[in-house]
């Protein structure tokens, strides 16, 4: 169990890593929510990427 979760939060992390390149709304004047929509996608992808950090940190980091 340990070692598919290791694996899946590391499958989640080189998603993120992709992600983070939003090419898709570079050019994109739209506004949600009083921010630009970029701004918006690079918020709510730090919200994410903390919580998939506190969950390496959580279970897979090893104890010595």
């Amino acid at each position: 169990m340990k070692t598919t979760l290791r694996w899946v939060l590391y499958s989640l992390l080189l998603v993120l890593f992709i992600l983070h390149n939003d090419f898709w709304f570079w050019g994109t004047p739209q506004i949600v929510l009083g921010l630009p929509v970029g701004l918006l996608y690079h918020i709510v992808f730090c919200f994410v990427a903390s919580l998939l950090m506190f969950s390496l940190v959580k279970f897979v980091w090893r104890e010595k």
